[in-house]
Protein backbone atom coordinates (compact mmCIF):
# COMPACT_ATOMS: atom_id res chain seq x y z
CA UNK A 1 0.00 0.00 0.00
CA UNK A 2 0.84 3.05 -0.86
CA UNK A 3 1.98 6.02 2.19
CA UNK A 4 -1.19 7.66 1.54
CA UNK A 5 -3.05 5.04 3.37
CA UNK A 6 -2.99 5.85 6.70
CA UNK A 7 -4.67 3.48 7.85
CA UNK A 8 -7.00 0.48 6.08
CA UNK A 9 -9.09 2.21 3.25
CA UNK A 10 -11.32 -0.91 3.66
CA UNK A 11 -13.37 0.50 6.55
CA UNK A 12 -12.86 4.28 6.42
CA UNK A 13 -15.71 6.70 5.10
CA UNK A 14 -14.71 7.59 2.41
CA UNK A 15 -14.25 4.39 0.57
CA UNK A 16 -17.78 3.89 1.87
CA UNK A 17 -18.73 6.88 -0.24
CA UNK A 18 -17.23 5.58 -3.03
CA UNK A 19 -19.05 2.37 -2.65
CA UNK A 20 -22.51 3.48 -2.64
CA UNK A 21 -22.30 6.34 -4.89
CA UNK A 22 -21.13 3.93 -7.41
CA UNK A 23 -24.18 1.89 -6.35
CA UNK A 24 -25.89 5.23 -7.19
CA UNK A 25 -24.66 5.45 -10.69
CA UNK A 26 -25.44 2.01 -11.36
CA UNK A 27 -29.04 2.70 -10.64
CA UNK A 28 -28.73 6.19 -12.43
CA UNK A 29 -27.19 4.20 -16.13
CA UNK A 30 -29.39 1.11 -15.39
CA UNK A 31 -32.42 3.23 -15.58
CA UNK A 32 -30.99 5.42 -18.26
CA UNK A 33 -30.88 1.96 -20.86
CA UNK A 34 -33.48 0.40 -19.95
CA UNK A 35 -35.52 2.16 -22.19
CA UNK A 36 -33.54 1.15 -24.98
CA UNK A 37 -34.49 -2.84 -24.79
CA UNK A 38 -38.07 -2.11 -23.60
CA UNK A 39 -38.94 0.16 -26.73
CA UNK A 40 -38.30 -2.90 -28.82
CA UNK A 41 -41.06 -4.87 -26.80
CA UNK A 42 -43.53 -1.84 -26.25
CA UNK A 43 -43.91 -0.95 -29.86
CA UNK A 44 -44.35 -4.35 -30.85
CA UNK A 45 -46.84 -5.39 -27.68
CA UNK A 46 -48.78 -2.11 -29.23
CA UNK A 47 -49.29 -4.34 -32.58
CA UNK A 48 -48.63 -7.82 -31.41
CA UNK A 49 -51.29 -9.51 -29.11
CA UNK A 50 -50.58 -13.50 -29.54
CA UNK A 51 -47.72 -12.70 -26.48
CA UNK A 52 -45.55 -13.84 -29.06
CA UNK A 53 -41.90 -12.67 -28.28
CA UNK A 54 -39.66 -13.61 -31.02
CA UNK A 55 -40.93 -11.35 -33.21
CA UNK A 56 -39.87 -9.08 -31.56
CA UNK A 57 -36.19 -9.36 -32.70
CA UNK A 58 -36.15 -8.39 -36.42
CA UNK A 59 -39.34 -6.45 -36.65
CA UNK A 60 -37.71 -3.01 -34.88
CA UNK A 61 -37.95 -0.71 -37.52
CA UNK A 62 -37.09 2.31 -35.74
CA UNK A 63 -40.26 5.23 -36.45
CA UNK A 64 -39.11 8.58 -35.95
CA UNK A 65 -41.47 8.67 -32.30
CA UNK A 66 -39.07 5.99 -31.44
CA UNK A 67 -36.04 8.38 -31.83
CA UNK A 68 -37.50 11.02 -30.07
CA UNK A 69 -38.54 9.07 -27.11
CA UNK A 70 -34.90 7.66 -26.50
CA UNK A 71 -33.08 11.39 -27.00
CA UNK A 72 -35.63 12.91 -24.94
CA UNK A 73 -33.52 11.56 -22.36
CA UNK A 74 -30.83 14.29 -23.18
CA UNK A 75 -33.38 17.17 -23.55
CA UNK A 76 -33.90 16.85 -19.65
CA UNK A 77 -30.47 16.09 -19.12
CA UNK A 78 -28.73 18.86 -20.42
CA UNK A 79 -30.84 21.53 -18.46
CA UNK A 80 -29.59 20.18 -15.13
CA UNK A 81 -25.69 20.17 -15.53
CA UNK A 82 -24.81 24.04 -14.31
CA UNK A 83 -28.16 24.36 -12.01
CA UNK A 84 -26.94 21.14 -10.68
CA UNK A 85 -23.77 22.34 -10.10
CA UNK A 86 -24.52 25.53 -8.24
CA UNK A 87 -27.28 23.64 -6.44
CA UNK A 88 -24.90 21.32 -4.62
CA UNK A 89 -22.42 24.21 -3.72
CA UNK A 90 -25.24 25.97 -2.00
CA UNK A 91 -27.39 23.59 0.00
CA UNK A 92 -25.10 20.19 -0.29
CA UNK A 93 -24.23 17.33 -2.30
CA UNK A 94 -25.82 14.60 -0.29
CA UNK A 95 -29.69 15.56 -0.97
CA UNK A 96 -29.24 16.66 -4.10
CA UNK A 97 -27.56 13.09 -5.57
CA UNK A 98 -30.19 11.32 -3.16
CA UNK A 99 -33.26 13.45 -4.73
CA UNK A 100 -31.80 13.27 -8.27
CA UNK A 101 -32.18 9.93 -8.67
CA UNK A 102 -35.23 9.40 -6.54
CA UNK A 103 -36.91 11.64 -8.59
CA UNK A 104 -35.75 9.35 -11.56
CA UNK A 105 -36.96 5.91 -9.98
CA UNK A 106 -40.28 7.32 -9.43
CA UNK A 107 -40.46 8.61 -13.54
CA UNK A 108 -38.93 4.95 -13.98
CA UNK A 109 -41.88 3.35 -12.15
CA UNK A 110 -44.25 5.40 -13.55
CA UNK A 111 -43.48 4.57 -17.37
CA UNK A 112 -45.71 1.57 -17.92
CA UNK A 113 -48.63 3.88 -17.02
CA UNK A 114 -47.06 6.87 -19.37
CA UNK A 115 -46.56 4.32 -22.54
CA UNK A 116 -50.06 3.10 -21.99
CA UNK A 117 -51.47 7.13 -22.14
CA UNK A 118 -49.49 7.84 -25.20
CA UNK A 119 -46.12 8.94 -26.48
CA UNK A 120 -46.01 12.44 -25.60
CA UNK A 121 -46.36 11.01 -21.70
CA UNK A 122 -43.98 8.77 -22.41
CA UNK A 123 -41.41 11.89 -23.63
CA UNK A 124 -42.37 13.69 -20.84
CA UNK A 125 -41.43 10.83 -18.02
CA UNK A 126 -38.43 10.79 -19.55
CA UNK A 127 -37.51 14.26 -19.80
CA UNK A 128 -38.43 14.36 -16.24
CA UNK A 129 -35.75 11.41 -15.59
CA UNK A 130 -33.22 13.43 -17.54
CA UNK A 131 -33.67 16.36 -15.56
CA UNK A 132 -33.09 14.44 -12.41
CA UNK A 133 -30.41 12.39 -13.38
CA UNK A 134 -28.80 15.79 -14.82
CA UNK A 135 -27.83 16.64 -11.32
CA UNK A 136 -26.28 13.66 -10.73
CA UNK A 137 -22.66 14.03 -11.14
CA UNK A 138 -22.47 17.96 -10.59
CA UNK A 139 -23.15 16.95 -7.08
CA UNK A 140 -20.94 14.07 -6.98
CA UNK A 141 -18.19 16.39 -7.89
CA UNK A 142 -19.24 18.89 -5.23
CA UNK A 143 -19.47 15.77 -2.62
CA UNK A 144 -15.96 14.83 -3.61
CA UNK A 145 -14.11 18.16 -3.61
CA UNK A 146 -14.85 17.72 0.64
CA UNK A 147 -14.28 13.85 0.69
CA UNK A 148 -11.36 13.30 -1.49
CA UNK A 149 -7.79 13.64 -0.10
CA UNK A 150 -5.59 15.17 -3.48
CA UNK A 151 -3.66 12.31 -3.96
CA UNK A 152 -6.65 9.84 -3.58
CA UNK A 153 -9.17 11.81 -5.99
CA UNK A 154 -8.01 9.39 -9.18
CA UNK A 155 -8.84 5.87 -7.47
CA UNK A 156 -12.31 7.32 -5.34
CA UNK A 157 -13.40 8.88 -8.06
CA UNK A 158 -12.98 5.82 -10.55
CA UNK A 159 -14.73 3.60 -8.13
CA UNK A 160 -17.19 5.96 -7.96
CA UNK A 161 -17.73 6.38 -11.38
CA UNK A 162 -17.42 2.48 -12.68
CA UNK A 163 -21.21 2.15 -11.53
CA UNK A 164 -21.87 3.61 -14.07
CA UNK A 165 -20.49 1.39 -16.55
CA UNK A 166 -21.52 -1.75 -14.62
CA UNK A 167 -24.99 -0.20 -14.72
CA UNK A 168 -25.27 -0.20 -18.63
CA UNK A 169 -23.22 -3.48 -18.76
CA UNK A 170 -26.01 -5.70 -16.37
CA UNK A 171 -28.98 -3.72 -17.24
CA UNK A 172 -28.38 -4.19 -21.29
CA UNK A 173 -28.54 -8.33 -21.33
CA UNK A 174 -30.64 -8.37 -17.60
CA UNK A 175 -33.37 -6.35 -19.61
CA UNK A 176 -33.48 -8.55 -22.24
CA UNK A 177 -33.90 -11.46 -20.01
CA UNK A 178 -36.68 -9.88 -17.95
CA UNK A 179 -38.56 -8.83 -21.38
CA UNK A 180 -38.27 -12.66 -22.75
CA UNK A 181 -39.74 -13.85 -19.47
CA UNK A 182 -41.94 -11.76 -17.92
CA UNK A 183 -42.71 -8.67 -19.77
CA UNK A 184 -41.46 -5.47 -20.66
CA UNK A 185 -43.53 -3.27 -17.66
CA UNK A 186 -41.24 -5.49 -14.99
CA UNK A 187 -37.92 -4.05 -16.39
CA UNK A 188 -39.29 -0.65 -14.75
CA UNK A 189 -40.10 -2.44 -11.60
CA UNK A 190 -37.16 -4.48 -10.70
CA UNK A 191 -34.67 -1.74 -11.45
CA UNK A 192 -36.79 1.02 -9.92
CA UNK A 193 -37.16 -1.63 -6.61
CA UNK A 194 -33.11 -1.46 -6.70
CA UNK A 195 -33.22 2.11 -6.91
CA UNK A 196 -35.20 2.68 -3.79
CA UNK A 197 -33.29 0.44 -1.66
CA UNK A 198 -30.38 3.13 -2.75
CA UNK A 199 -31.57 5.51 -1.34
CA UNK A 200 -32.57 4.59 1.74
CA UNK A 201 -28.71 3.56 2.42
CA UNK A 202 -27.59 6.91 0.98
CA UNK A 203 -30.09 8.67 3.05
CA UNK A 204 -29.17 6.74 5.84
CA UNK A 205 -25.03 6.47 5.61
CA UNK A 206 -23.95 9.19 3.83
CA UNK A 207 -23.06 12.54 4.90
CA UNK A 208 -22.06 16.36 3.40
CA UNK A 209 -18.36 16.35 4.82
CA UNK A 210 -16.19 14.45 6.73
CA UNK A 211 -17.10 17.35 10.16
CA UNK A 212 -20.80 16.28 9.57
CA UNK A 213 -19.90 12.45 9.49
CA UNK A 214 -21.14 10.98 13.06
CA UNK A 215 -19.52 7.93 12.85
CA UNK A 216 -15.96 8.63 11.02
CA UNK A 217 -12.85 8.52 12.93
CA UNK A 218 -11.10 11.40 14.55
CA UNK A 219 -8.18 9.94 12.29
CA UNK A 220 -9.63 9.81 8.88
CA UNK A 221 -11.34 12.78 9.30
CA UNK A 222 -8.23 14.98 10.21
CA UNK A 223 -6.46 13.35 7.49
CA UNK A 224 -9.19 14.54 5.04
CA UNK A 225 -9.75 18.06 6.09
CA UNK A 226 -5.95 18.70 6.57
CA UNK A 227 -5.02 17.46 3.21
CA UNK A 228 -7.92 19.53 1.47
CA UNK A 229 -6.70 22.25 4.04
CA UNK A 230 -5.11 24.87 1.16
CA UNK A 231 -7.28 23.86 -1.98
CA UNK A 232 -10.54 24.63 -1.20
CA UNK A 233 -12.22 28.61 -1.03
CA UNK A 234 -13.49 30.18 1.71
CA UNK A 235 -15.67 32.70 0.24
CA UNK A 236 -18.64 31.39 1.44
CA UNK A 237 -21.03 31.76 -1.15
CA UNK A 238 -19.34 34.30 -3.87
CA UNK A 239 -19.58 32.48 -7.01
CA UNK A 240 -16.74 33.70 -9.37
CA UNK A 241 -18.81 33.12 -12.48
CA UNK A 242 -16.04 35.55 -14.47
CA UNK A 243 -12.93 33.69 -13.84
CA UNK A 244 -14.90 30.52 -14.40
CA UNK A 245 -15.82 31.19 -17.53
CA UNK A 246 -12.49 33.31 -18.94
CA UNK A 247 -10.80 29.86 -17.34
CA UNK A 248 -8.31 28.43 -20.26
CA UNK A 249 -7.85 25.01 -18.19
CA UNK A 250 -11.54 24.64 -17.97
CA UNK A 251 -12.18 24.71 -21.77
CA UNK A 252 -9.63 22.46 -22.06
CA UNK A 253 -11.59 20.26 -20.54
CA UNK A 254 -14.76 21.11 -22.23
CA UNK A 255 -12.68 20.24 -25.66
CA UNK A 256 -11.52 17.08 -24.45
CA UNK A 257 -14.61 15.97 -22.77
CA UNK A 258 -16.89 16.99 -26.02
CA UNK A 259 -14.83 14.89 -28.11
CA UNK A 260 -14.77 11.77 -25.72
CA UNK A 261 -18.15 11.66 -25.28
CA UNK A 262 -18.60 11.83 -28.99
CA UNK A 263 -17.14 8.31 -29.79
CA UNK A 264 -18.44 7.17 -26.41
CA UNK A 265 -22.55 7.84 -27.47
CA UNK A 266 -21.67 7.03 -31.13
CA UNK A 267 -20.68 3.78 -29.86
CA UNK A 268 -23.25 3.38 -26.94
CA UNK A 269 -26.31 4.15 -29.40
CA UNK A 270 -24.85 2.45 -32.32
CA UNK A 271 -22.88 -0.60 -31.08
CA UNK A 272 -25.93 -2.87 -31.50
CA UNK A 273 -26.83 -1.52 -34.70
CA UNK A 274 -23.33 -2.31 -36.28
CA UNK A 275 -23.38 -5.73 -35.04
CA UNK A 276 -26.39 -6.56 -36.49
CA UNK A 277 -26.08 -4.38 -39.72
CA UNK A 278 -22.33 -5.11 -40.33
CA UNK A 279 -21.61 -8.13 -38.19
CA UNK A 280 -24.71 -10.36 -38.87
CA UNK A 281 -24.78 -11.07 -34.62
CA UNK A 282 -28.49 -12.06 -33.40
CA UNK A 283 -29.77 -9.99 -30.90
CA UNK A 284 -28.60 -12.80 -28.02
CA UNK A 285 -25.33 -12.08 -29.35
CA UNK A 286 -25.32 -8.69 -29.22
CA UNK A 287 -26.20 -8.49 -25.69
CA UNK A 288 -23.12 -10.58 -24.26
CA UNK A 289 -21.05 -8.83 -26.95
CA UNK A 290 -22.28 -5.15 -26.54
CA UNK A 291 -21.65 -5.71 -22.72
CA UNK A 292 -17.55 -6.25 -23.39
CA UNK A 293 -16.54 -2.59 -24.33
CA UNK A 294 -18.14 -1.69 -20.98
CA UNK A 295 -16.57 -4.01 -19.27
CA UNK A 296 -13.08 -3.16 -20.35
CA UNK A 297 -14.06 0.10 -19.80
CA UNK A 298 -14.64 0.15 -15.84
CA UNK A 299 -11.93 -2.51 -15.44
CA UNK A 300 -9.11 -0.36 -16.94
CA UNK A 301 -10.71 2.96 -15.25
CA UNK A 302 -10.65 1.37 -11.85
CA UNK A 303 -7.06 0.08 -12.98
CA UNK A 304 -5.85 3.32 -14.29
CA UNK A 305 -6.99 4.99 -11.05
CA UNK A 306 -4.82 3.32 -8.48
CA UNK A 307 -1.46 4.02 -11.08
CA UNK A 308 -2.50 7.21 -11.63
CA UNK A 309 -2.47 8.18 -7.70
CA UNK A 310 0.62 5.85 -7.43
CA UNK A 311 2.65 8.23 -10.01
CA UNK A 312 1.64 11.36 -8.52
CA UNK A 313 1.73 10.11 -4.84
CA UNK A 314 4.84 7.44 -4.99
CA UNK A 315 6.81 8.40 -8.11
CA UNK A 316 6.28 12.28 -7.44
CA UNK A 317 4.77 13.10 -11.05
CA UNK A 318 3.47 16.52 -11.23
CA UNK A 319 -0.42 15.76 -11.67
CA UNK A 320 -0.95 17.77 -14.82
CA UNK A 321 1.63 15.26 -16.38
CA UNK A 322 -0.42 12.30 -14.92
CA UNK A 323 -4.21 13.73 -16.16
CA UNK A 324 -2.10 14.55 -19.55
CA UNK A 325 -0.98 11.52 -20.46
CA UNK A 326 -3.58 9.42 -19.35
CA UNK A 327 -5.99 11.65 -21.32
CA UNK A 328 -3.92 11.03 -24.74
CA UNK A 329 -3.68 7.08 -23.93
CA UNK A 330 -7.71 7.28 -23.11
CA UNK A 331 -8.30 9.25 -26.24
CA UNK A 332 -5.94 8.44 -29.27
CA UNK A 333 -5.77 5.11 -28.05
CA UNK A 334 -9.33 4.71 -29.25
CA UNK A 335 -9.21 7.02 -31.90
CA UNK A 336 -6.88 4.38 -33.08
CA UNK A 337 -8.93 1.35 -32.80
CA UNK A 338 -12.47 2.48 -34.08
CA UNK A 339 -10.83 3.55 -37.42
CA UNK A 340 -8.70 -0.17 -37.75
CA UNK A 341 -12.31 -1.70 -36.60
CA UNK A 342 -13.55 -0.26 -40.03
CA UNK A 343 -10.94 -2.11 -41.79
CA UNK A 344 -11.47 -5.38 -40.14
CA UNK A 345 -13.63 -6.90 -43.11
CA UNK A 346 -15.88 -9.54 -41.98
CA UNK A 347 -13.33 -10.85 -39.47
CA UNK A 348 -15.66 -10.73 -36.58
CA UNK A 349 -13.66 -11.51 -33.55
CA UNK A 350 -11.16 -9.33 -34.86
CA UNK A 351 -13.99 -6.40 -35.05
CA UNK A 352 -15.03 -6.75 -31.72
CA UNK A 353 -11.77 -7.72 -30.12
CA UNK A 354 -10.85 -3.85 -32.07
CA UNK A 355 -14.12 -2.57 -30.66
CA UNK A 356 -13.68 -3.69 -27.31
CA UNK A 357 -9.93 -2.46 -26.90
CA UNK A 358 -11.33 1.06 -28.36
CA UNK A 359 -13.49 1.25 -25.68
CA UNK A 360 -11.89 -0.09 -22.71
CA UNK A 361 -8.39 2.39 -23.45
CA UNK A 362 -11.26 5.02 -23.04
CA UNK A 363 -11.28 4.28 -19.33
CA UNK A 364 -7.98 5.53 -18.77
CA UNK A 365 -9.33 9.02 -19.49
CA UNK A 366 -11.52 8.70 -16.26
CA UNK A 367 -8.29 9.19 -15.10
CA UNK A 368 -7.21 12.17 -17.00
CA UNK A 369 -9.06 15.16 -18.18
CA UNK A 370 -12.06 13.60 -16.81
CA UNK A 371 -11.15 14.73 -12.86
CA UNK A 372 -9.27 17.39 -13.86
CA UNK A 373 -11.61 20.01 -12.23
CA UNK A 374 -10.99 18.81 -8.66
CA UNK A 375 -7.08 20.00 -9.45
CA UNK A 376 -8.11 23.30 -10.89
CA UNK A 377 -10.84 24.27 -8.85
CA UNK A 378 -12.54 22.10 -6.18
CA UNK A 379 -14.13 24.29 -4.34
CA UNK A 380 -16.33 24.99 -7.80
CA UNK A 381 -16.09 21.14 -8.82
CA UNK A 382 -19.42 21.03 -9.33
CA UNK A 383 -20.10 23.61 -11.23
CA UNK A 384 -17.40 23.50 -13.40
CA UNK A 385 -18.18 19.77 -14.36
CA UNK A 386 -21.75 21.21 -15.19
CA UNK A 387 -20.42 23.41 -17.82
CA UNK A 388 -18.25 20.92 -19.69
CA UNK A 389 -21.02 18.52 -19.17
CA UNK A 390 -23.38 20.32 -20.57
CA UNK A 391 -20.89 20.63 -23.90
CA UNK A 392 -20.81 17.10 -23.48
CA UNK A 393 -23.89 16.10 -23.70
CA UNK A 394 -24.60 17.85 -27.26
CA UNK A 395 -22.66 14.52 -28.91
CA UNK A 396 -25.33 12.23 -27.49
CA UNK A 397 -28.04 14.44 -28.96
CA UNK A 398 -26.40 14.89 -32.38
CA UNK A 399 -23.79 12.20 -33.16
CA UNK A 400 -26.04 9.04 -32.97
CA UNK A 401 -28.04 11.20 -35.55
CA UNK A 402 -24.95 12.02 -37.76
CA UNK A 403 -23.85 8.38 -37.68
CA UNK A 404 -27.67 7.07 -38.90
CA UNK A 405 -27.72 9.84 -41.83
CA UNK A 406 -24.38 8.65 -42.87
CA UNK A 407 -24.90 4.68 -42.97
CA UNK A 408 -27.90 4.93 -44.83
CA UNK A 409 -27.29 2.04 -47.01
CA UNK A 410 -25.40 -0.17 -44.03
CA UNK A 411 -21.91 -0.63 -45.82
CA UNK A 412 -18.60 -0.90 -44.22
CA UNK A 413 -17.53 2.18 -46.04
CA UNK A 414 -19.96 4.36 -44.62
CA UNK A 415 -19.36 3.04 -41.36
CA UNK A 416 -15.27 3.52 -41.92
CA UNK A 417 -16.37 7.44 -42.30
CA UNK A 418 -18.32 7.29 -38.72
CA UNK A 419 -15.13 5.96 -37.51
CA UNK A 420 -13.23 8.46 -39.05
CA UNK A 421 -15.09 11.53 -37.99
CA UNK A 422 -15.02 10.31 -34.59
CA UNK A 423 -11.30 9.68 -34.32
CA UNK A 424 -10.39 12.91 -36.03
CA UNK A 425 -12.59 14.44 -33.46
CA UNK A 426 -10.90 12.74 -30.59
CA UNK A 427 -7.26 13.51 -31.73
CA UNK A 428 -8.36 17.25 -32.07
CA UNK A 429 -9.70 16.98 -28.12
CA UNK A 430 -6.26 15.24 -27.39
CA UNK A 431 -4.21 17.92 -28.82
CA UNK A 432 -6.15 20.67 -27.25
CA UNK A 433 -6.13 19.32 -24.01
CA UNK A 434 -2.73 18.73 -23.85
CA UNK A 435 -1.58 22.27 -25.09
CA UNK A 436 -3.51 24.09 -22.11
CA UNK A 437 -4.62 21.52 -19.65
CA UNK A 438 -3.47 22.59 -15.89
CA UNK A 439 -2.78 20.44 -12.97
CA UNK A 440 -2.80 22.87 -9.93
CA UNK A 441 -5.36 25.25 -8.64
CA UNK A 442 -5.91 28.07 -10.34
CA UNK A 443 -5.60 31.59 -8.48
CA UNK A 444 -9.18 32.66 -8.32
CA UNK A 445 -10.54 29.35 -6.71
CA UNK A 446 -9.01 30.03 -3.52
CA UNK A 447 -8.99 33.92 -4.45
CA UNK A 448 -10.57 34.86 -1.67
CA UNK A 449 -7.99 33.61 1.37
CA UNK A 450 -5.39 35.99 -0.11
CA UNK A 451 -7.86 39.00 -0.13
CA UNK A 452 -8.25 39.00 3.43
CA UNK A 453 -4.73 39.96 3.85
CA UNK A 454 -3.58 36.28 5.58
Amino acid sequence: NSKGFIFPSCCSARYGLAFLSSYGFFVAYALRVNLSVAMVDMVNSTHDTSGNHSSSVCSGHSSPTQGWILGSFFYGYILTQVPGGYLASRFGAKWLMGLGILGTVIFTLLTPIAADLGAGYLIAVRVLEGIGEGVTFPAMYAMWAAWAPPMERSRLLTISYTGAQLGTVIALPLSGEICFYLDWTYIFYVFGAVGLLWFVLWALLVFNSPNTHPRISERERLYITTSLKNELSSSGGHIPWGSIVTSRPLWAIVIAHFSYNWTFYTLLTLLPTYMSDILGFSIQQNGMLSALPYIGCGLLAVMGGQVADYLRESCMYPTVAVRKAFSIAGMIGPAVFLVAAGYTGCNYILAVTFLTVSSSLGGLSASGFNINHLDIAPSYAGILLGITNTFATIPGMVGPVIASALTKQKTIEEWQTVFYIAAGINLFGATFYTLFGKGTVQPWAVSSSYSHGD
